[in-house]
């Protein structure tokens, strides 16, 4: 347990399940993910109850996203992208503390990397994501009713679809393994209620 307390290990622990935590949330219902998230969360608890922390580095980190989401949302701007890396690697080489307050305790190479990969796989994420909010539905919702898809994910209470070429949440009355060919039955909103496609419609 020795090496979990190494301040470089402890930061690698603890953005590990950080982004474990963000790829749960983004595809849900593998229970992989949420189970690594998990595994690494508690870690990365065990490593900073036992490891000093600076408040100040952390409200760094934390203050550091702001000029990020300005980036993102106001046409890309590379300069606050660039005022948030450098948050995040000032924040991450100095969030645990070490016998010498102008030293860092995470290994400066480190932060930067982490910070650099960090940073970029938000971008992409959040861009990501706000593109898909911007564009309008391609296609008539309610021409979705018995089209064929496929099931991405086990559904049953809920789950994940693809039909028409996208992505969709799910549920349904009866189990359906991963792979299964599905009719949609009813739109509920952005959730469809599927069966199997080999029901009698």
């Amino acid at each position: 347990m020795d090496l979990l307390l190494n301040p470089n290990i402890a930061y690698l622990i603890l953005v590990v399940g950080f982004l474990l935590i963000v790829l749960a949330i983004l595809s849900p219902g593998t229970g992989l993910l949420e189970v690594g998230a998990l595994f690494a969360i508690i870690l990365a608890a065990y490593c900073v109850y036992n490891l000093p922390i600076n408040l100040w580095a952390l409200l760094v980190l934390v203050f550091g996203v702001v000029p990020f989401l300005i980036a993102v949302r106001q046409s890309r701007r590379l300069l606050f992208l660039a005022i948030s890396i450098l948050a995040l690697v000032l924040g991450s080489a100095f969030l645990f503390r070490s016998e010498v307050w102008w030293r860092p305790a995470v290994h400066p190479l480190v932060a930067l990397l982490v910070s650099v990969i960090t940073a970029a796989f938000f971008w992409v994420a959040v861009s990501k994501t706000l593109e898909a909010e911007r564009q309008r539905p391609s296609h008539d919702l309610e021409g979705l009713i018995g089209a064929i898809g496929e099931a991405k994910t086990q559904i049953h209470q809920e789950g994940s679809v693809q039909v028409a070429g996208e992505l969709w949440s799910a549920f349904s009355n009866q189990p359906i393994p991963t792979g299964t060919t599905i009719r949609v039955v009813q739109r509920e909103g952005l959730i469809l209620e599927v069966e199997p496609a080999n029901n009698q419609p």
